[in-house]
């Protein structure tokens, strides 16, 4: 049987609990916000005050630091590291290996190709047009 949650000690000696997601198994911190209905993959650590929004869906082995924002029907892919106090727009979609610095700004609708970088305090806009649409 899995342990219902892990207690974690930080570089300055606090201690941090992490309790399993309902939805998909990953630890959530005790602090942060995660809606019921966000996908939470097992191996995936939301670390206090994040914000996962409802539908969000993040895939294996991603780190949500402290502060962050994953907007509603956001995608992570898996080992996807998203920033202190950055915020992933509605709908926005993460490739693998994804990394966003702290502070970044990605708008609703961005894509960021697998094992690509967002730079710390970076803001991203969608351009053009999303995948799915086709130009008339």
């Amino acid at each position: 049987m899995r342990k219902r949650y892990e207690d974690l000690e930080t570089d300055d000696g606090r201690v941090v609990r992490y309790f399993r997601h309902s939805n998909g198994g990953g630890m959530v911190a005790k602090g942060a916000r995660v809606a019921d209905d966000a996908y939470v993959a097992d191996g995936t650590w939301v670390d206090p005050g994040a914000q996962v929004e409802p539908g969000a869906h993040l895939g294996r082995y991603c780190w949500v630091e402290p502060g962050a924002v994953v907007s509603e029907g956001a995608q992570l892919g898996t080992h996807v590291h998203v920033g202190r106090n950055a915020v992933v727009g509605r709908s926005a979609k993460l490739g693998t290996r994804a990394e966003v610095g702290a502070r970044a700004r990605l708008q609703d609708g961005v894509v960021v190709a697998p094992e690509a970088s967002v730079a710390e305090g970076a803001d991203v806009e969608r351009r053009g047009y999303p995948p799915h649409v086709l130009a008339a």
